[in-house]
Parts: C-alpha cells; sequence; structure tokens
C-alpha cells in the first residue's frame, strides 16, 4: 500500500477516490497550536475541497502545544496507517535550560523551584549524554497524552495543579495509577550536543527553529513562561529516539544527572519516520493544497 504525498503548489483532484490509499501532509506544527488545532484547521478544508463531510482526517503523534515540527496528518484511506505512521522513530532537537524546573518541565507552567548549576559546563553535558543512550525505562511527564479510565493525564494533571494553587487537596486525584502508568520503556539510539551557552547576567540566546512559527489562531490556553531572563546555562541537544519518547521528560532526567534542574525551554521534530522537516508543509502552504 502507498500513499500520495503533494509538494508545495501541487494540484489536488476534488475527488478522493481518485487517491485510494489517502493522502499524507507532513505539516510543519506551528509554535502553541495543539495538534488538534491543526487536524481541526484541515479538516474543514478537506471537506470543502473533497466536498465530502465524512472524510476521515487524523495525525500520527501528537505533538506538544509549545513544539514544532514534523506532524503527519492522513487523509482519507491514510488514515488506517496511522498507528504505523506512529510507531515509527523519530528525531528532534531540544532546547534545555538548567537550574530550574517547571511542573509540567516545559515553558507551559512558571518556575517552581531554581537550583545551583555551578556544575554545569559544555564537558559535563558531553560526559553525561552517554549514559542515556539505549534501552531504558521513562517516568513520562504528569501534563502528558497518556490516560487512565479515558481521562487524559494532562487534564487531572491542570486540575490538580489549578487546585493546588487555590489550596484545594483533590481526593479523586489517584497518584498510584499514574505512576504505573507513566512508566514506559524506550530507546535512545543517539545524542549530540548542537551548542551550549554558558549563564549570563542577562537572557540567554540561543539559536532555535523552535521559537518561530504562526502565531495567528495559537490557542489562547495555551502559557508560555519566560526563563531567559534567569540567564541559565542552555544547551541544544539532537535526539534521536523511539516512540513513545518525552523529550520533556529526557530534559528533567538530563537536569538530575547534572546534580540540578532542567526544564525544555525549545522543541522541534526533526524527523519521523521517512518523513523529514526540510520536506514539511507550512500550515499554509497545506490548506492552500486545499482551496477550491
Amino acid at each position: 500500500m502507498s500513499f500520495f504525498q503533494p509538494a508545495p503548489g501541487a494540484v489536488l483532484s476534488h475527488d478522493i477516490a481518485d487517491y485510494p490509499d489517502g493522502i499524507v501532509l507532513p505539516i510543519d506544527k506551528p509554535y502553541r497550536w495543539t495538534s488538534a488545532d491543526v487536524i481541526r484547521k484541515v479538516k474543514f478544508a478537506a471537506f470543502r475541497h473533497f466536498r465530502k463531510k465524512n472524510l476521515k482526517v487524523g495525525h500520527a503523534g501528537t505533538l506538544d502545544p509549545l513544539a514544532t515540527g514534523v506532524l503527519l496528518v492522513c487523509l482519507g484511506p491514510a488514515c488506517k496507517r496511522a498507528q504505523e505512521f506512529q510507531d515509527h522513530d523519530k528525531e528532534y532537537v531540544a532546547g534545555i535550560r538548567f537550574g530550574a524546573t517547571t511542573p509540567s518541565y516545559d515553558l507551559e507552567k512558571e518556575v517552581d523551584r531554581t537550583f545551583p548549576y555551578d556544575q554545569v559546563t559544555e564537558e559535563a553535558v558531553r560526559a553525561v549524554l552517554p549514559s542515556f543512550l539505549g534501552l531504558q525505562e521513562q517516568v513520562a511527564p504528569l501534563f502528558s497524552a497518556k490516560s487512565v479510565d479515558g481521562v487524559r493525564a494532562y487534564e487531572m494533571a491542570r486540575k490538580l495543579y489549578r487546585n493546588a494553587q487555590k489550596g484545594v487537596l483533590d481526593p479523586d486525584f489517584d497518584a498510584a495509577a499514574l505512576e504505573t502508568l507513566h512508566r514506559s520503556r524506550i530507546t535512545i539510539s543517539d545524542l549530540e550536543l548542537l551548542e551550549y551557552v554558558k549563564a549570563s547576567a542577562g537572557p540567554v540566546v540561543i539559536s532555535s527553529d523552535a521559537a518561530g512559527g504562526v502565531e495567528k489562531s495559537a490557542s489562547s490556553r495555551i502559557n508560555v513562561a519566560d526563563t531567559s531572563s534567569l540567564g541559565l546555562p542552555e544547551a541544544r541537544i539532537r535526539i534521536a529516539c523511539s516512540k513513545g519518547t518525552y523529550i520533556r521528560a529526557f530534559a528533567r532526567d538530563l537536569g538530575e544527572a547534572l546534580g540540578t534542574g532542567a526544564h525544555l525551554s525549545s522543541l522541534v521534530r526533526t524527523k519521523t519516520g521517512v518523513f523529514r522537516l526540510e520536506d514539511a508543509l507550512s500550515l499554509e502552504e497545506a490548506l492552500a493544497l486545499l482551496a477550491d
């Protein structure tokens, strides 16, 4: 079974039957958009283009709102292969700041603790990275897309977080179930330190492709904390890994291995299976393909 992968500027037929194996659109997900936001936008355009309101549209592998990069959107019969695509290995470029943690392990929540970081150096980061290679057990972040009894973990986590801010203990929160749920076996096959910036008295500036993206229509529900003003040391790391790997959890674990706290400051998915970021469509290009 094959599928149709259109290039920018291609012309699509208005009959989905002309694509018997379906269509796959590798889209560079915009910053602060949820994966569901992208699907809703593409689905509406696809319904109009193909004049078919029951057309199946889905994605293969959720990306966090504050991440950008390759999100595979499947149209029609290609949706049957979504799980296959989701099972492929992934590659990311992650920005990781040391010396502070957040409850979500990324910038969706504000800093909750700070830590000494004098021991964090470029040499120390390079030395500890090999210890993360290979098969291992990872505890996923509480703010994740996994589910317990049909309820997303991030829904539980956000409710708990809001109640904690109000000083209210949630009697329905099942910490034991979440702890069991969040342990999974993952494989990290390659790690490369691309850039390291030392701590500074002012904002840290590190090159990243994750900070851009389309802000228009970005979800107003998504908070973005600013930790750049703390002047913390930061690394940019390329990570090749198996499905189910949480890069936010990797950032947490890397900080702990260096004797400090850490959080994800940026994230770009650069590859999923054979689909690479340089071949992905912008959301605007994808919608242009589906324009009448």
